[in-house]
């Protein structure tokens, strides 16, 4: 686990190239300020909820993966153990973001933590690399609950707070 955490905060840290000159926005502290992040126990979840920590951030982490797992890198407790290290605030919630029930009371959880959510970010997410008629409706259907409905239950219940 620490080298997944390390090559992402690598990552986070390399420059990347750009072919033409992009302006620069002026750097902006996330001190104080709460993160909700969906899918946040590896990869790109994980990877923003490292770099809000480094600023001091309060971050919660919503996710499904409680136990680790042979074929995913990652845990709640693993995530929530790096954010902290980093010099965050976290705040772990094993939440399926296919629920309405779970979402709210992850918000509800979030709230009482820390006060607010300033910043939400929507990463959890279902895929399937094959063509159509190979994508069994079961998948189909999980895609859709996880990048649609998650993604709509969370945004609702965040700014209804």
């Amino acid at each position: 686990m620490e080298q997944a955490i390390q090559t992402v905060q690598e990552r986070i840290q390399s420059p990347c190239a750009p072919a033409r000159a992009v302006r620069r926005l002026p750097s902006m502290s996330l001190e104080g300020r709460t993160l909700f992040i969906t899918g946040a126990t590896r990869g790109i979840g994980l990877a923003i909820a490292l770099r809000a920590a480094r600023d001091g951030a309060n971050v919660a982490l919503l996710g499904k993966t409680v136990e680790p797992q042979a074929n995913l890198p990652g845990t709640l407790s693993t995530a929530a153990q790096a954010v902290e290290e980093a010099g965050g605030h976290a705040l772990p919630i094993r939440c399926d973001i296919r629920s309405e029930e779970q979402v709210e009371r992850a918000v509800a959880e979030t709230v009482e933590r820390f006060s607010r959510i300033d910043i939400l970010v929507n990463n959890a997410s279902a895929i399937q690399l094959s063509g159509t008629t190979e994508t069994p409706l079961k998948r189909f259907d999980l895609m859709h609950q996880v990048n649609a409905r998650g993604l709509s239950s969370a945004v609702r219940s965040a700014f209804l707070t």
